[in-house]
């Protein structure tokens, strides 16, 4: 008897056109896992088998949803139903999504204001770009600069400058005085 139809399997565009996020009726991981290469697949045999489709590019996994960043020359509608039933039937038969990752508590560090950026980020800001398919990790505070580090379908995203720059950074800037600009690792 299945359990889950690949029909479950919804799909909804990001604001970045080579990624497409495949939102799943349960919930995968309560972290957020980044697969930029084949070489970076781990120990995950699912994501190991998206990587097998000559036109992945890349993989995030977070929360119920896996965003796919296709390469150049293939088209979504030849390839969108191709990858919403292979994710429905790796769910539906248990194929380990995360491999070894393993789901550790969230504790901020650093200084009280890099706490206080975590903590804005992982409250403010990483839902609403979990919502377009990425995400958003700290990666630094130096100098009043803050570096972050995007994944899933924010990195190389047309948008997500200016993203970064009037919605992220105007709050990190409101919310903590110390803050003076925000950048993106690898921008």
């Amino acid at each position: 008897m299945k359990t889950l139809e690949n029909h479950l399997i919804q799909i909804e565009r990001t604001p970045n056109p080579e990624s497409i996020k495949f939102v799943c009726p349960k919930i995968l991981t309560s972290q957020s896992l980044d697969f930029p290469s084949p070489e970076a697949s781990g120990n995950s045999p699912f994501v190991y088998e998206l990587f097998r489709f000559s036109f992945v590019k890349s993989v995030f996994i977070a929360s119920n949803f896996i965003t796919i960043t296709k390469t150049e020359g293939v088209a979504w509608d030849e390839i969108t139903p191709i990858l919403q039933e292979f994710i429905g039937g790796a769910i539906e038969s248990g194929l380990d999504i995360q491999g070894d990752e393993k789901d550790l508590p969230k504790e901020y560090e650093g200084t009280e204001a890099e706490k206080k950026i975590q903590e804005i980020l992982d409250t403010y800001i990483k839902p609403a770009v979990e919502q377009d398919g990425g995400a958003i990790h700290f990666d630094s505070f130096q100098d009043g600069v803050v570096k972050v580090i995007l994944k899933g379908s924010c990195s190389g995203c047309p948008s997500s400058t200016l993203t970064l720059k009037a919605g992220i950074e105007n709050l990190l800037k409101r919310m903590v005085p110390e803050v003076i600009s925000v950048d993106s690792v690898g921008m």
